[in-house]
């Protein structure tokens, strides 16, 4: 059987395409292997958010040969959109698909692979038809619907309602990569989510690049929340979760409908950047530190037991000591349960790349630092008023000598090895440990 390995960099949006991608593969009769497995393709589904992303995905792309010096090595996703001339100056890479090309891309693959059968081995022919596909998705307006996907790798499904993002971030490049805001049909939605609840997957995690955007291409009055009462109503699904989202789509009336769904989770990223009002400016991010502290506000009267994640650029050009103090001290008042902490890269064709005083990278890995240290202590502290009292975990894994899962607001939870993979139990916390709870 023909073979095929997949590797993924970056958002939960790519590893849904990813998924997406390996249903396409199966539906031609191809094996699915491990990454580290030799294969006749190997496609990376690459990342461009940061420089560290870029990197990665050169690094992965250029290490498949190690693995299978004969295979098909194929690039695809935001980096590729973005800097298709960087990758076709990179040997090891044969073909080259942008982000509108995922969702046939088994077919544009074929097009250009020959693939036969000696009695014991696979042997693979490149054919010049195209070797690089990448349409500008500026001008792409409808949603790419790759379908009903129900492969899944896990116990959760990631399901993909939006793309594109119209806000353009002075730091962020992701706009150039997904193109303007698209949203998909909720009959298709939900068509997918009825799917994998008849696979036996309890949990859903709704997301998109711009969540908070859903809807507003439509010309019905569609919104986020209207899609979320309809997801609520899935037979089978016991959990939503929200992936990342903007603090501005947080309102009295949102959350008023919200707290209807008992099937929500309480967890919620609202997604940050910095706590200093003149970084955001200069960031373009539209909401002032007040403003997403009202959020916050809003969401921890609705849901008590919440836990509020985000993501925070350390070391935005300009960012001087004074400004990192005031997001210091704001994200300590915040008391956000999780940081991720970002050290700021300069993204070519982005407003900041080219603004002044850009901060030295030493300053910015201090910076970083403190920050993760301040989220480590966070998670911690708030682990611990746990202990003692009793916890739903949806188990999802097994680790050594333990399975592990998470609540509904995400703390993870570990227990003596039982077979309860796929299955919500009631877990009483005896201890924290490395950030992790520990019961049985």
């Amino acid at each position: 059987m023909k073979k095929v390995a997949f590797y993924t960099l970056g958002c939960k949006v790519n590893q849904y395409e990813t998924n997406a991608m390996i249903e396409q593969f199966m539906k031609k009769g191809y094996e699915i292997v491990n990454f580290e497995e030799k294969a006749d393709i190997y496609i990376i589904n690459t990342c461009t958010v940061t420089n560290m992303a870029d990197r990665k995905s050169r690094q992965i792309l250029r290490r498949v040969k190690e693995i299978n010096r004969e295979a098909i090595v194929v690039a695809c996703g935001c980096y590729a959109q973005v800097a298709k001339e960087e990758l076709e100056k990179i040997p090891e890479i044969d073909l080259i698909y942008g982000t509108n090309e995922k969702n046939k891309i088994a077919d544009y693959i074929e097009e250009n692979v020959s693939l036969g059968t000696f009695p014991n081995e696979t042997f693979v022919t490149m054919q010049t038809v195209n070797n690089a596909k990448v349409t500008d998705v500026m001008y792409q307006k409808e949603f790419l619907d790759f379908g009903t996907t129900l492969y899944t790798e896990k116990t959760r499904a990631v399901i993909k309602v939006q793309d594109g993002c119209d806000r353009f971030c002075s730091y962020c490049i992701i706009p150039y990569a997904r193109g303007h805001v698209r949203s998909r049909k909720p009959e298709s939605v939900i068509e997918e989510i009825e799917g994998v609840a008849k696979e036996g997957i309890k949990e859903v995690v709704i997301t998109g690049i711009h969540v908070a955007s859903y809807g507003k291409d439509f010309k019905e009055d569609i919104r986020l929340i209207d899609l979320l009462e309809k997801v609520n109503e899935v037979e089978g699904i016991e959990r939503i979760r929200l992936g990342s989202i903007e603090p501005t789509i947080i309102t009295e009336e949102f959350l008023e409908r919200l707290t209807k769904l008992e099937k929500i989770c309480d967890h919620f990223h609202l997604s940050l950047q910095s706590g200093c009002d003149e970084t955001l400016k200069r960031m373009n991010r539209r909401y002032t530190t007040e403003e997403f502290k009202k959020s916050t506000q809003l969401i921890k009267k609705a849901y008590p037991n919440v836990a509020l994640t985000t993501d925070i650029i350390v070391g935005f050009p300009g960012e001087t000591e004074e400004e990192f103090e005031k997001t210091y001290q704001f994200l300590k008042d915040i008391n956000f349960y999780r940081m991720h902490v970002f050290k700021y890269s300069p993204r070519k064709g982005t407003k900041a790349e080219i603004m002044e005083n850009q901060v030295e990278g030493n300053l910015k890995e201090q910076r970083s630092r403190r920050l993760i240290e301040l989220s480590n202590e966070n998670e911690k502290e708030h682990n611990k008023k746990y202990i003692g009292k009793e916890v739903e975990v949806l188990f999802e894994e097994k680790e050594g000598d333990y399975i592990k899962g998470h609540t509904t607001n995400y703390m993870v939870v570990k227990v003596p090895y039982r077979e309860v993979e796929n299955m919500i139990e009631k877990v009483r916390v005896k201890k924290e440990e490395n950030l992790e709870l520990i019961g049985e």
